[in-house]
């Protein structure tokens, strides 16, 4: 017997969706993970460690493949690439001096920070919503980082993470801006090997100084690695299917679940921290919001695309 009334709601989630909630889920529990192995090593050696092992076991798989890699799937990993290496190794190098649900939170601003950047580099301006997400977001980051963010004074690590929550910004917009004209598994190869290259070119000019044999190190090199492995094929395959402003609301939720694993691990947030973390969340949602006219326009156009892929 089929209950017509319940299945509806459901299907609203397509199978792309429903893997990202899961890897948004696992990429929030990665932020104390990190913190825990900034204990025994470096950060851009640990972040060049992680992505290398990354690269292996995509690469094992993909091995076949690898031999068609076009020019424009090469330039398209070494962009993804770079904005990874600064998005995880700027994350990294704030988690050594921030808890690990607060870095979650700032590094959530990628979300209101991808139309600022659109306006910055390609000068479209961010129409009313995202500019509401836009304040919503700067408001919940002052609150956030307490007294000194309201005077613009923020820590080494919170700068570190406010840039790279700009460099996931420009890896969002880049992964979209490829999505459909490249094979997946051949640019997240080249993504994890250009990350984790550039990282250890890092790790010179950063003065860090190369890490001891540690259990702790390899198990969460290696095991941060296969989740970045998955989380990037993830991101890559299903953003072929689902629209930006979907997938970023999705997203959405990775502070939420990195707020709830540090509580657990005790970490606590004073009570106007805790309004700052809410208004992001907020803002994140805000700004993905369209208006009446913006829904009808998206329509028009992803109508348009499914005639000329059905053509």
């Amino acid at each position: 017997m089929t209950t017509p009334n319940a299945s509806p709601r459901f299907n609203r989630f397509s199978k792309a969706e429903c893997i990202l909630v899961v890897i948004t889920m696992i990429w929030g529990g990665t932020f104390l993970l990190v913190q825990h192995a900034m204990t025994v090593s470096g950060p851009m050696f640990f972040v060049g460690l992680r992505f290398a092992a990354a690269a292996l076991v995509v690469g094992f798989f993909t091995l076949r493949t690898l031999r068609d890699l076009t020019l424009l799937e090469l330039k398209a990993g070494v962009f993804i690439g770079v904005s990874i290496m600064f998005g995880y190794g700027l994350q990294t190098i704030g988690l050594q001096s921030i808890p690990s649900s607060q870095s979650a939170f700032i590094t959530a601003l990628y979300v209101p920070f991808v139309p600022l950047l659109q306006w910055l580099v390609l000068g479209r301006r961010p129409t009313l919503m995202p500019s509401i997400g836009i304040m919503l977001a700067f408001t919940g980051l002052m609150l956030l980082t307490g007294p000194a963010g309201a005077s613009f004074n923020f820590s080494p690590g919170e700068i570190a993470t406010l840039i790279c929550a700009m460099a996931v910004a420009a890896e969002i917009i880049l992964i979209s801006a490829y999505a459909g004209q490249v094979d997946v598994r051949r640019v997240t190869v080249v993504q994890l090997a250009t990350a984790s290259v550039l990282s250890f070119l890092m790790v010179v000019p950063m003065g860090e100084a190369l890490p001891g044999f540690s259990w702790l190190l390899v198990f969460s090199a290696v095991g941060l690695g296969l989740t970045s492995a998955v989380i990037q094929v993830a991101m890559n395959w299903a953003q072929r299917s689902v629209s930006p402003t979907r997938a970023t609301l999705i997203y959405a939720g990775e502070p939420v679940w990195a707020g709830v694993i540090g509580r657990i691990a005790g970490e606590r947030f004073a009570p106007i921290a805790m309004v700052g973390a809410a208004l992001i969340v907020v803002a994140v949602i805000v700004s993905e919001m369209k208006t009446k006219g913006q829904k009808a326009l998206e329509l028009e156009l992803e109508e348009e695309l499914e005639q000329k892929r059905q053509n």
